[in-house]
């Protein structure tokens, strides 16, 4: 586990990335895009298990621009929700692209990597994640239940690297009509593949959060350990 600053492409400043990396390298580079809770313990121990998968975990911190270093617990209580939600509505998505798009050009370089970048996010991740497969040159990205990507179809042409889709058929945040657009806007692309787990809420992948659910869980993260093997192992 090492720490990595990177100066923004804007030139405005530096943000913290999160950095644990495999045992054997050289390897490929993960990103892992954060929830609306800041690179928090759940974003630590994610990044764990991708090392542990044999890739290089890189959580670049989001947020940097209107706080460094939030940590938020969503199972803390109504305090912490409160914190994110200001946090997400004051986020530029648009400069947290760029953000994104620099350290996927930083980690192409990073001792032991092996030139090969891709994304992973949750949640707000989900959706950043979407936007990094239309409009970075990432090698492949990881949408687990990514919000308002019902919002973002119109950039489906736009999508380069292959995209993989989570999503919980029980989501508060991404209703049944907003899946039915995702589905309907998606179908037949060559570079997404989607999958629905019944029966399950946002947040299920989120181990010991209230909507943990191991077997949904274990199955997406099958299906992620694939695709990551497939498209970024040397």
């Amino acid at each position: 586990m090492s720490d990595l600053q990177i100066n923004a492409s804007d030139g405005s400043g530096a943000f913290h990335c999160h950095v644990v990396s495999p045992k054997t390298q050289p390897a490929g580079v993960v990103i892992m895009i954060q929830e609306i809770f800041g690179v928090n313990a759940a974003m630590h121990a994610l990044s764990a298990w991708v090392a542990d998968m044999g890739f290089i975990a890189v959580a670049p911190d989001l947020f940097w621009r209107q706080e460094p270093g939030v940590q938020l617990d969503p199972d803390a209580g109504q305090a912490d929700w409160d914190r994110a939600f200001a946090l997400l509505n004051g986020f530029d998505q648009a400069k947290g692209l760029e953000d994104l798009a620099t350290t996927i050009a930083t980690a192409r370089t990073l001792p032991g990597a092996n030139g090969k970048v891709g994304t992973m996010g949750f949640c707000l991740g989900g959706r950043m994640a979407f936007k990094t497969a239309a409009h970075t040159d990432a090698d492949c990205n990881v949408s687990y239940y990514g919000v308002g990507i019902e919002g973002l179809l119109g950039d489906a042409p736009l999508l380069r690297g292959p995209l993989l889709m989570h999503i919980a058929e029980n989501d508060k945040f991404v209703p049944p009509e907003a899946q039915a657009a995702i589905f309907a806007g998606l179908a037949g692309h060559p570079k997404v593949t989607c999958h629905v787990y019944p029966g399950v809420d946002h947040a299920f992948a989120r181990m010991g959060g209230h909507a943990w659910d191991a077997r949904a869980a274990t199955i997406a993260n099958g299906r992620t350990a694939e695709f990551l093997v497939t498209h970024l192992s040397s």
